[in-house]
């Protein structure tokens, strides 16, 4: 059975003549924003489902100043359940490399300046199978286990190489719209008074 992810972008107003104005309110439910079931990034982020990557923020729970709205999604019994400050996103090294190379190949193609950019994982696998001779299917999907890492086949434009991913692999375009809310809210509110909440289920 997989694993879903329910979030919530939350802000706060810290105006200190105004104590009402500091309490955490919902801006957004990502169910609009996302609705991705991204593993890698599940781990990348909060711990769950992978691990890849160091997650940034891992079993933290709900924020016990969630915002009412908030708090009444999140039921008892829930795992994984976490939270994470726009300042804590901005601050992160997203080029860190994985803790383990990907069992998968990975595929890059030139960008607009002619340097390699990573394009998929397990990508054009037929191609890659031409291009490395691997004939088991099982073994051209785990093609991470059987090589070196650093490996590469060249072919053309396009290059396929056994290495690590970077969390900016892991969490892909697909969060592009959740992190557009929550840079947008920081700009007003401030880096540490936004903050995406989490669970899985």
């Amino acid at each position: 059975m997989g694993t879903d992810m329910f979030g919530y972008v939350e802000a706060r107003w810290d105006r200190w003549w105004d104590e009402d104005d500091r309490e955490w309110h919902m801006a957004i439910d990502t169910m609009h924003l996302y609705n991705g079931r991204s593993y890698l990034a599940f781990g990348c982020l909060f711990g769950v489902r992978d691990n890849t990557f160091r997650p940034l923020a891992a079993d933290r729970g709900l924020p016990p100043d969630a915002s009412e709205e908030v708090r009444a999604q999140f039921g008892d019994g829930r795992y994984g359940d976490s939270w994470i400050t726009w300042a804590e996103l901005s601050a992160t090294d997203w080029d860190e490399p994985a803790t383990e190379v990907d069992d998968c190949v990975l595929e890059y193609r030139r960008d607009a300046e002619g340097a390699w950019e990573m394009y998929g994982r397990n990508t054009n696998l037929t191609r890659f199978a031409e291009l490395s001779g691997i004939t088991d299917p099982r073994a051209l999907h785990r093609a991470g286990r059987s090589h070196p890492e650093g490996t590469e086949w060249h072919d053309g434009d396009r290059l396929f190489r056994i290495g690590r991913l970077r969390r900016k692999d892991a969490v892909d375009s697909e969060w592009e719209p959740i992190w557009s809310v929550m840079r947008t809210l920081a700009a007003i509110h401030g880096d540490d008074a936004v903050r995406l909440v989490a669970g899985f289920g």
